[in-house]
């Protein structure tokens, strides 16, 4: 697959999710490689030496370093499901995702990283997020209306992660339009497709065609 673009992804990283929403939603296939952010590769290292995924290294050796990016990258090539249409990727809400919201998320989910407060006061600063999004999808079924966009697929990788943490907790709180949202994701048959595992990738071995198939829509 050596004229394909090449994906680094870590299976779990919400950031490498989005990226992989948007390659699947395009049908646009590329060779993933999943790696071990514990005992990155030198090929990824090489190709970007900030060492995150994803990581998209084009046939012709341009290398696009970032998750909204390859978003991007992928959904104007081809777009069937409209996800750029009246949203942009610049969109306050994947600003306040990207920065406050994950800043937070990060000490509520390693909160034994971070001993000055319990994890329920680093989620409380969360759910100031989590408020406003509860507040827009009273009204529509997605972010941008009720019109899926790239900013529902672009945010919700990291409100399952926020769900992930307490799950107990999470089925109990006064977000019941954010849990359905966040639920018709994690249901959908695209978010199948990108959670599939794959083996880890290995230097000098191929890497794993992604999308195997055509998603449905």
């Amino acid at each position: 697959m050596a004229e394909l673009p090449i994906l680094y992804s870590f299976r779990r990283c919400p950031y490498a999710m989005r990226a992989r929403m948007a390659i699947a939603s395009a049908d646009t296939p590329v060779s993933l490689r999943e790696v071990l952010l514990k005992d990155k590769p030198p090929e990824l290292l090489a190709a970007s030496p900030k060492a995150t995924v994803p990581v998209l290294v084009l046939p012709d050796g341009n290398v696009i370093e970032e998750s909204l990016d390859v978003m991007q990258w992928a959904l104007k090539a081809n777009d069937p499901q409209g996800w750029l249409k009246g949203a942009k990727l610049d969109s306050d809400w994947i600003q306040a995702c990207d920065g406050e919201f994950k800043h937070w998320l990060d000490r509520y989910k390693y909160a034994d990283r971070y001993l000055e407060h319990p994890a329920s006061a680093y989620r409380e600063n969360a759910e100031t997020f989590v408020i406003q999004l509860e507040g827009a999808l009273s009204g529509a079924s997605g972010l941008a209306g009720d019109t899926t966009s790239v900013v529902d697929v672009a945010l919700f990788p990291f409100i399952r992660q926020f769900a992930g943490v307490d799950p107990a907790w999470w089925q109990e709180a006064p977000y019941p339009c954010t849990r359905s949202w966040l639920e018709g994701w994690l249901s959908s048959a695209l978010f199948s497709t990108i959670m599939a595992k794959y083996p880890r990738w290995e230097s000098g071995q191929p890497g794993q065609r992604f999308p195997s198939e055509a998603p449905a829509t």
